[in-house]
C-alpha cells in the first residue's frame, strides 16, 4: 500500500505578498508546518516547494529564497519556482535603460541543483477576444499551480529542466479535467458512506446464529465454535460418580421394563405379584433418576453464580462428581488473527460495518461459556413434579384393538352352536371375556377407567353367543360339528384376550411413568453433558467472546464516525460547526474550502499560508477583488458549468457518475477502514483492546474517512486513494465517471509540432524564448488510472505511442505541457555584495550572462 509519506506533498509559498513574514527560519518552518499539518501529513524528508513569485520579487526577495534553499531536512530540497507577470526594466536614475521584458534577473542561490524557474508572463485565459482579464488571472493561476501540485508532475518538471540551459523556461499548456460535478460527487460521496455504514438496526438475537455457518470461520475461531459441539467428547468417566449414577437410573428402568413384560404376560394378567414387582421396580427407577438429578444440580451450581470459574477449577470441581472436560490445549491460540481474518472477510465482501458487527456480536453469542446457573431452568423441565405431569398428561383411555370385538363376536357365535340340554355351554366364551375384565380391572387399577378398555369385546361375545344359539336353533347343527366350534371358538377367545391385556398393559405402564422416566434420564444427561462442555476451554471462549463484542462495539463506533461525515454541513451540531475552523479534516468535503482556495491551508491571519488568495500583485487588486465581477456573474462553484471561469488552455469534461462510482468509493472506505483498525488488532490480540484502543481507532477512523474525503476532491474518483488495497482492481473511467477515456488519448498522444499548447508568455517575452523547436521539452501525462483505457485506445486506433508518458497518481488531469528554454544571454544571474549597499545604490553586483 502507497502511503501519504510515500507520495510526499508539494508545500505553496506564495511571495507575492506577506513576504515579509517569512523572514526568518522558524517562521518559515511554522508555516511549512501548519500547511502539512492541516492536510494532514507528516514533514516530509525530502521537501517539494512551490513558490509564486513575480519576476521583480526574485531580487526583493532573496532572504527568502536563501531561507528556502537552506532548509533543514533529511533528504534533498526541490524548488520550483513560478514566475508570474513581466520583468521590470532598469533604470540608472530616472533613465530607462533596459526595456520591461527583456532579462530576467535572479539570485544565484536560485541556480543551485532541484532549484528551476517556470516564467509565465501572461496566463492567456480569454476564451475570447472581448475578455481581458489579468495577466495573472487568479482562476487561471488556481489551475496552473494545482497541476503543478501533482507530485508527479512537480517531479518531472524539475528533471526536465536539467536538460534546459540556465534552469529557466516558459511555460505551454493544454489540460482535460475530467471529474465529476459537485451535486454528483456529494451525493455519491454520501451513499458511499450510506452502505459502508449500514443500516442501524438490530437483527433477530437467533439471526446472525443461523446466518452463517461455523465453515464460514477462520481456522482459530472454527475450533472455539465446533469443538465443544463435537460428538467424541465423553462427559462422564468411566466408574465415576456421575457414570455410576448414571447406570443404576437405566438399570432401574430395564428392570422395570423387564417387570413390565411380565405383567404383560397371562400370568401377570392371573397373578398379582407380577404387578406388584413391576411397581417396586418403577419406583426404584423413579429414586434413582432423583439421585441423577441432584448429581446433574450439583454440577450445575459448581460454577457459581451467573460466573464462569477458571478451566482448572472447574475441571477439579467436576472431576469430583466424576465428570470429565476434555482438553483444550492448542484451542485458544491466535484468537486476534482469527478475529481479524474474520472482520476483513466479511468486509471484503461488501458487508457494511454494523452487519460485520452483528455478525461478532453472533460470534460471541456462539462461543461465550454459559455459566450453570443459567442452566438450571432446564434442570426444572426434569424434575418430579414435570416428570409426574408429563405422565399424568398421558392418562386416558386405553386403546383397544380393532379386531378385538370382531374376533370376540366371532368366537361368541361358535362357541354358542348349541341346542337343548347343550345351550349351556354357549356362556362359555362370554365368560373368558368376563374374566379377563375382571382380572385385568384388578390388575390395572389406578387408570381411572379400569374396565372399560374390555367392555367392547366382552359385550361382542355376549351378542354373538346370542346369535349363535339363534342359528342353532334355526339349523339344528349335529354335536360332532358343535364340539369342534367350540374348541376354536375358545382358543380364539383366549388368544384374543392375551393380546388385549398385553396392550393395554403396556399403555398402562407408559401412562404410569417408564416412558417419561427414560425421556427424563436421557434429557438430564444431555444437559450435563451441555454442562460439562460450557466448561470446555472457557477461559479462550470467554475472551474470545469479549474480544468479539469489543471489535463489534469498534465497528459500530466507526459506522457512527461514518454517518457523522456523511451528514451536511448546515445539520452538523453546534461542536462540528465549531470545529470548521479546524483541520480540513472536519469539514464537509463539498462547502469546504479547496486546497487552492481561501483558508485551506491557512489560519486567521496567515497571509503568507493564504497563497491561494493573494495571487494578485502586492501593489494591485487582491484575488478576489480582481474576481469579483466575474463571480457574481456565474455560480459560485465553478464546477457547475463546465467552462465557466476556465481558462483557454483548460477543457472540463464532467461526467454523471459511472454504475461503479459508489460501490468503488464504498470500497475505498472499507480500505480505510482496515488501515485504521490495523493497530487495534494488535490490541486485541495483546488483550488490551479497551476503551483506550477503541477511542484511539476511532480518531484515525475520522483521520482516514477525512483523507479519503479529501483525496477526492483534489484528485478525483479515478486515482485510488494512497490507502487503498493492492490487490482491488480499479474501474475504468466509464465504469466510475461515465466519461470517454477516448479525449484522453487524443490528447496525450498530439503531435508535438501541431499547435497542440497554448504558450502562457506574453508577445514581449515571445521574443526571448528559443527559436529552435528542438530545444523544447514535451511531456505529456494522464493519470495512471486510465492508463490501461488509454493504451487500450491507441492500439485500436493504430496511433504511435508517445514515448515518456507520465502516468501520475492524480486523477484529474491529462494533457501536454511544453518547457520552451530562453535564448542566452536573457537569464542574468547576480549575487549580493559582501558589504552593504550605500544609499541610493544597487545592492546587487550585475552581471550579464554571469555563470557560478
Amino acid at each position: 500500500m502507497t502511503t501519504p509519506e510515500d507520495i510526499g506533498a508539494v508545500i505553496h509559498l506564495d511571495l507575492r505578498t506577506g513576504a515579509a513574514e517569512l523572514g526568518t527560519a522558524p517562521a518559515l518552518r511554522a508555516t511549512v508546518a501548519r500547511q502539512l499539518g492541516r492536510a494532514g501529513l507528516p514533514e516530509p524528508d525530502h521537501p517539494l516547494f512551490l513558490v509564486v513569485d513575480t519576476p521583480a520579487g526574485l531580487t526583493d526577495h532573496q532572504q527568502q529564497y536563501e531561507l528556502l534553499t537552506a532548509y533543514r531536512a533529511v533528504g534533498e530540497v526541490r524548488i520550483l519556482v513560478l514566475l508570474v507577470g513581466s520583468a521590470p526594466g532598469a533604470y540608472d536614475g530616472e533613465d530607462e535603460i533596459l526595456q520591461p521584458d527583456r532579462r530576467l534577473v535572479r539570485p544565484a542561490m536560485l541556480r543551485a541543483a532541484g532549484t528551476a524557474l517556470l516564467w509565465a508572463g501572461d496566463l492567456r485565459s480569454a476564451r475570447t477576444a472581448l475578455e481581458q482579464p489579468a495577466p495573472d488571472d487568479p482562476e487561471a493561476l488556481a489551475v496552473l499551480v494545482d497541476l503543478l501540485s501533482v507530485p508527479d508532475v512537480f517531479l518531472r518538471v524539475l528533471d526536465d529542466f536539467g536538460s534546459l540551459p540556465d534552469t529557466v523556461a516558459a511555460p505551454g499548456v493544454r489540460l482535460l479535467e475530467q471529474d465529476l460535478p459537485p451535486e454528483v460527487r456529494d451525493r455519491a460521496w454520501r451513499d458511499a458512506l450510506a452502505r459502508f455504514a449500514g443500516e442501524d438496526t438490530e437483527l433477530a438475537p437467533d439471526l446472525p446464529v443461523t446466518a452463517w455457518s461455523a465453515a464460514d470461520l477462520p481456522e482459530p475461531l472454527r475450533g472455539l465454535v465446533t469443538g465443544r459441539t463435537g460428538r467424541d467428547l465423553r462427559h462422564r468417566e468411566a466408574g465415576g460418580m456421575a457414570d455410576a449414577a448414571y447406570h443404576a437410573c437405566a438399570a432401574a428402568l430395564d428392570d422395570a421394563e423387564e417387570a413390565l413384560a411380565g405383567l404383560r404376560s397371562v400370568p401377570g394378567l392371573l397373578r398379582a405379584a407380577r404387578r406388584e414387582a413391576f411397581e417396586a421396580d418403577l419406583d426404584q427407577a423413579r429414586q434413582a433418576l432423583g439421585d441423577y438429578r441432584d448429581l446433574v444440580g450439583t454440577a450445575l451450581h459448581s460454577g457459581g453464580s451467573g460466573t464462569v470459574p477458571s478451566a482448572a477449577e472447574s475441571t477439579a470441581r467436576l472431576a469430583a462428581l466424576g465428570l470429565r472436560v476434555p482438553s483444550a490445549e492448542g484451542v485458544g491460540e491466535r484468537i486476534g488473527e482469527g478475529l481479524r481474518e474474520f472482520a476483513g472477510r466479511l468486509l471484503g465482501q461488501g458487508l457494511a460495518l454494523r452487519a460485520v458487527a452483528q455478525r461478532f456480536t453472533g460470534l460471541a453469542g456462539r462461543v461465550e461459556p454459559v455459566p450453570g446457573s443459567a442452566l438450571l431452568p432446564k434442570l426444572a423441565e426434569h424434575s418430579a413434579e414435570a416428570v409426574a405431569r408429563r405422565s399424568g398428561a398421558a392418562s386416558g383411555p386405553v386403546p383397544g384393538s380393532v379386531a378385538g370385538p370382531s374376533a370376540a363376536a366371532a368366537a361368541g357365535l361358535l362357541g354358542a352352536l348349541w341346542q337343548g340340554p347343550y345351550v349351556a355351554l354357549a356362556i362359555a366364551v362370554p365368560l373368558v371375556f368376563l374374566g379377563l375384565a375382571v382380572f385385568g380391572a384388578s390388575r390395572l387399577r389406578g387408570t381411572g377407567h379400569p374396565a372399560r378398555w374390555a367392555t367392547g369385546p366382552r359385550a361382542a361375545a355376549l351378542g354373538g353367543a346370542v346369535a349363535g344359539v339363534a342359528v342353532a336353533y334355526a339349523t339344528e347343527p349335529p354335536l360332532w360339528l358343535s364340539a369342534p366350534a367350540l374348541v376354536v371358538a375358545l382358543g380364539i377367545a383366549v388368544e384374543t384376550a392375551r393380546r388385549l391385556w398385553r396392550a393395554s398393559a403396556g399403555c398402562w405402564a407408559t401412562v404410569h411413568g417408564t416412558t417419561a422416566l427414560r425421556q427424563a434420564l436421557s434429557g438430564l444427561d444431555a444437559l450435563l453433558a451441555e454442562a460439562v462442555r460450557e466448561h470446555w476451554a472457557a477461559d479462550e471462549r470467554l475472551y474470545c467472546a469479549d474480544a468479539a463484542r469489543s471489535v463489534a462495539g469498534m465497528l459500530r463506533a466507526t459506522a457512527a464516525a461514518a454517518d457523522a461525515e456523511a451528514v451536511p454541513e448546515p445539520e452538523r451540531s453546534p461542536a462540528a460547526v465549531a470545529s470548521a475552523t479546524e483541520p480540513p479534516a472536519a469539514d464537509d468535503w463539498l462547502s469546504s474550502a479547496s486546497a487552492l482556495e481561501t483558508g485551506a491551508f491557512a489560519a486567521s491571519g496567515d497571509e503568507d499560508s493564504d497563497w491561494a488568495s493573494a495571487y494578485a500583485w502586492e501593489d494591485g487588486p487582491s484575488w478576489d477583488e480582481a474576481s469579483a465581477e466575474r463571480s457574481a456573474a456565474r455560480p459560485a462553484d465553478p464546477w457547475e458549468d463546465g467552462t465557466a471561469g476556465a481558462p483557454r488552455w483548460l477543457d472540463r469534461e464532467s461526467g454523471e457518475g459511472g454504475p461503479e462510482l459508489v460501490a468503488t468509493l464504498a470500497g475505498d472506505l472499507t480500505d480505510a477502514a482496515m488501515v485504521a483498525m490495523a493497530p487495534y488488532w494488535g490490541a486485541v490480540e495483546r488483550g488490551q483492546a479497551g476503551a483506550l484502543a477503541l477511542r484511539r481507532t476511532e480518531d484515525r477512523v475520522r483521520e482516514l474517512l477525512s483523507t479519503a474525503r479529501r483525496h477526492l476532491y483534489h484528485n478525483g474518483v479515478l486515482a485510488p486513494p494512497p490507502f487503498a488495497a493492492a490487490h482491488r482492481t480499479r474501474a475504468t473511467s466509464a465504469n466510475l465517471l461515465g466519461t470517454d477515456p477516448q479525449r484522453v488519448a487524443e490528447l496525450v498522444g498530439a503531435e508535438p509540432e501541431r499547435q497542440a499548447v497554448v504558450q502562457l508568455s506574453s508577445p514581449e517575452q515571445g521574443t526571448l524564448l528559443s527559436r529552435d523547436p528542438a530545444a523544447a521539452v514535451w511531456i505529456r501525462f494522464a493519470p495512471e488510472a486510465v492508463r490501461g483505457e488509454v493504451e487500450k485506445a491507441w492500439r485500436t486506433t493504430g496511433a504511435a505511442w508517445p514515448q515518456g508518458t507520465l502516468w501520475t497518481s492524480s486523477g484529474r488531469y491529462a494533457g501536454l505541457i511544453r518547457l520552451t528554454p530562453l535564448r542566452m544571454g536573457v537569464v542574468d544571474t547576480v549575487r549580493p555584495r559582501e558589504s552593504p549597499a550605500s544609499d541610493g545604490a544597487d545592492g546587487y553586483d550585475r552581471r550579464d550572462g554571469d555563470r557560478w
